[in-house]
């Protein structure tokens, strides 16, 4: 995606969207960098830029402090160039002032580090892309209203005082994130593709710890297993009524040639990420989209009609074909959700308070009620039991840090057995839920032995594995890719070789 030469800082988007690309390999969120072969070239190293107060005010803004408040009004540099994408100044400054704020610590080779991180995540990106990889819209949504989500709980559950703070609207806070959420998505996903064949024999994890010395035997950290049992406040009638109302009236605007479609979705679509561009979602595989849109959406022969309403897992959908091409669809969509009124969580909560005290008594088990009262798809088939699906496995076994803060936090109190009181959260689909969870089962932290911990040390001795291929696949990547950068970075020791050239 091109961008205006300006400083356009894009900073990692928080725990709580990106967790899968270690610092090892590079920090997820960096930016993709503009595309500027038409604009600079590559002697241009050093170029001096001119920096937009606007832009900078917002780069500073898209820190994972929800509450930063900094002003930048510099001027930028181009200190490196790999392919065609330039490494700003500015992209390290706020690189290290985000993981100042994580506490993450650079050393003193941070200037060194830094650009180097940020190049290894351009080269994930760059092939990303030529293997057309995707990110759909639906995943852009979800991560990004999480991490808005988590902002406003930071901000003390309140809107307003996140804005005020901030000194922008939700709105603009949505469309900063979209891009870096599906950066930092895309490099996951063409991390996972590189290593997804890489497998360990249980003949190669024993010979790994058994040449372990004794205080190199890794610390399993405290893992937990969870149940949970989930109701979903639901809107009014009058209320989905007046969604459904409000699209008709659309589509009969548009209909009658009084206004784009195009326009209406820029205008009034609770789609953020595709609203800022007329609606549109590019093209896109049917697997990638909510089952219910894309069988409405794989349907439409007319790019001058506009679909039927669409209920998915997101909301009210009314959709307009732009173009096909194979099995992939360009479309453009409205999206509207209905309001939750208060009395709507409160009954949900009553309900859950309800069932739990049923369970406490004895009345039936807490796997019962999760099978036959639960509105979570995902779990009510496995007795309530949340799966943690990782790049290696699918267990049901979380380290706390890997649950949903909210779980996390309540699940944290609790007794194994216990049932804990209704509390609320986000789920993936962007909806406000409400339930109860049960601690099934809790083991503490302690030394890893071959004999109970097996799997736990082949996800290690895989996950090495996994990081000498992905450092092999960078090295001969770098050597394929043209890179220029400032006399003064030089001299840095950089963990991949050949950026000097």
């Amino acid at each position: 995606m091109k961008k205006n030469l300006t400083v356009h800082t894009l900073l990692a988007v928080g725990v709580a969207v990106c967790t899968a690309v270690t610092v090892s390999a590079g920090i997820a969120g960096m930016p993709s960098g503009s595309n500027l072969s038409s604009l600079m070239s590559p002697a241009a190293v050093g170029d001096t830029v001119a920096a937009d107060s606007s832009s900078a005010g917002t780069a500073a803004k898209t820190s994972v402090d929800p509450l930063a408040e900094t002003n930048h009004n510099i001027v930028d540099e181009v200190i490196w160039v790999v392919g065609d994408e330039p490494i700003l100044l500015s992209d390290v400054e706020a690189t290290k002032l985000q993981g100042t704020y994580q506490g993450q610590n650079f050393g003193d080779n941070a200037d060194c580090t830094i650009p180097e991180q940020i190049a290894v995540q351009k080269l994930f990106l760059h092939q990303a892309a030529l293997d057309s990889l995707e990110v759909s819209e639906s995943e852009i949504t979800q991560g990004v209203d999480q991490q808005i989500n988590y902002w406003i709980q930071a901000a003390g559950g309140s809107k307003e005082r996140l804005e005020q703070y901030r000194k922008e609207s939700i709105t603009q806070m949505r469309q900063e994130l979209r891009d870096e959420f599906k950066n930092s998505q895309l490099v996951q996903k063409m991390r996972q593709k590189l290593v997804e064949d890489i497998t360990v024999s249980p003949a190669e994890v024993r010979s790994y710890f058994r040449n372990l010395p004794a205080d190199s035997i890794p610390t399993i950290p405290t893992t937990v297993e969870v149940e949970i049992i989930t109701q979903t406040p639901k809107a009014t009638p009058e209320e989905i009524a007046r969604v459904k109302d409000q699209l008709r009236e659309y589509t009969d605007r548009v209909n009658k040639g009084e206004i784009s479609f195009s326009t209406l979705a820029s205008l009034y679509s609770e789609d953020t990420g595709s609203a800022r561009q007329g609606g549109e979602i590019g093209y896109t595989g049917r697997g990638m989209l909510d089952p219910a849109f894309a069988a409405v959406a794989f349907n439409l022969t007319d790019p001058k009609k506009v679909s039927k309403i669409v209920e998915s897992e997101f909301g009210y959908h009314i959709i307009q074909l732009i173009d096909r091409r194979g099995d992939r669809i360009n479309v453009r969509h409205i999206l509207l959700k209905p309001k939750i009124e208060a009395p709507a969580v409160e009954k949900a909560e009553n309900r859950l308070d309800s069932i739990a005290n049923d369970i406490r008594s004895g009345k039936f088990s807490f796997e019962d009620a999760a099978m036959y009262l639960s509105d979570d798809k995902d779990t009510k088939n496995n007795n309530g039991l949340m799966a943690n699906s990782t790049q290696s496995e699918r267990t049901s076994r979380f380290r706390m840090q890997d649950l949903p803060a909210e779980v996390a936090k309540v699940v944290d109190t609790l007794s194994v057995g216990e049932v804990s009181r209704p509390f609320q959260m986000v789920n993936d689909h962007g909806k406000l839920v409400c339930l109860i969870a049960k601690l099934k089962s809790r083991v503490d932290s302690h030394k890893a032995t071959i004999t109970e911990d097996f799997q736990e040390m082949r996800n290690i001795v895989l996950a090495k594995r996994r990081e000498e291929v992905l450092h092999e696949w960078v090295v001969n990547k770098i050597k394929d890719t043209y890179v220029r950068m400032l006399p003064e970075y030089r001299d840095c020791k950089f963990e991949y070789e050949g950026w000097v050239k």
